[in-house]
């Protein structure tokens, strides 16, 4: 990798830092098929968002302009060929822990269609509140985070400038810092610790990100490039191989016809039992219209 210098022009935006740029090794011939060959790509320079969008900026954004997200709206039947209209309601795919002891379990079992969940209510309108302002916003759909990206001046970035910023100058490495995944014991990303899909782990409660910057930052100064949340990437997912679906639901899928993007990055519910995509070349497909509890994304400004 000949990467840029993790600093920027005076008139940097502010929450962004500056990569210059250059040609890396992209993808995994170690991993999973669909992050393979490894190839030499270029990437212009850019800025980047510092962290994933906040629910406080989320926030912001709706304030000023009035959005209303994918998962607060009524979905229109005509889209979803085979739903029932009486089923076409307002709400968003959640993580539900699925029950110990009660047989075999797969992704069918651990997510839910909520009714009435979207970015202001993860978990839906009967999970108790709690403060999240200073943690990624989620259940966002593709159009929810083109239509932030542009009120804020900016642009979701290309699957390549992504994975160019989460390795943070290094060259081949499996992880954003390095090749041990705990390195001397220590968690560097917000990822599930063991006992998928039923014990938590290290954390207290059911609110499975955590605030953006509690981890550390990577080569270039960027928090939560693995873990805590996917992100968008502005590329369609292209692969011919089946897509593993342990990352997200397919059941907002089931009648959708729906482009697939890629998400970058991995999330909360990354393990390493289970889905090990906490690295900087793994990629998930995810249908344009859809969100779930452990998707998000952060924006870039192209340099001109």
């Amino acid at each position: 990798m000949k990467p840029g210098p993790a600093c920027g022009p005076a008139d940097a935006p502010g929450g962004m830092r500056f990569l210059e740029g250059g040609s890396f090794a992209m993808g995994s011939d170690d991993h999973y098929p669909e992050e393979a060959p490894v190839r030499t790509v270029d990437v212009d320079p850019f800025w980047i968002d510092t962290t994933p969008v906040t629910n406080a900026e989320f926030g912001r954004f709706v304030e000023d302009s009035g959005y209303v997200t994918r998962a607060e709206r009524v979905p229109d039947p005509a889209d979803y060929p085979g739903l029932d209209p009486a089923d076409a309601k307002p709400g968003s795919i959640v993580f539900v822990r699925p029950r110990r002891g009660a047989g075999p379990v797969g992704p069918q079992h651990w997510w839910k269609f909520v009714l009435g969940a979207d970015w202001r209510k993860p978990y839906g309108p009967t999970h108790p509140a709690r403060a999240l302002d200073s943690h990624p916003v989620v259940h966002i759909a593709l159009p929810d985070a083109l239509a932030y990206a542009q009120w804020a001046g900016k642009s979701l970035p290309s699957e390549a400038e992504w994975e160019f910023a989460a390795r943070g100058g290094l060259s081949g490495r499996s992880y954003a810092w390095g090749d041990e995944l705990a390195p001397d014991g220590r968690q560097m990303a917000n990822y599930w610790m063991r006992g998928f899909p039923y014990k938590i782990g290290t954390r207290r409660n059911a609110v499975l990100t955590t605030p953006v910057g509690r981890f550390p930052e990577n080569g270039f100064g960027l928090s939560d490039m693995i873990g805590n949340v996917w992100e968008w990437t502005g590329d369609d997912y292209r692969d011919q191989r089946p897509n593993n679906p342990c990352c997200s639901s397919h059941a907002e899928g089931k009648h959708s016809a729906q482009a697939r993007k890629v998400l970058k990055g991995g999330s909360h519910l990354c393990a390493p039992e289970y889905c090990r995509r906490y690295r900087p070349a793994a990629r998930h497909a995810q249908p344009a219209d859809s969100g779930t509890t452990h998707i998000g994304f952060r924006c870039i400004i192209r340099a001109a």
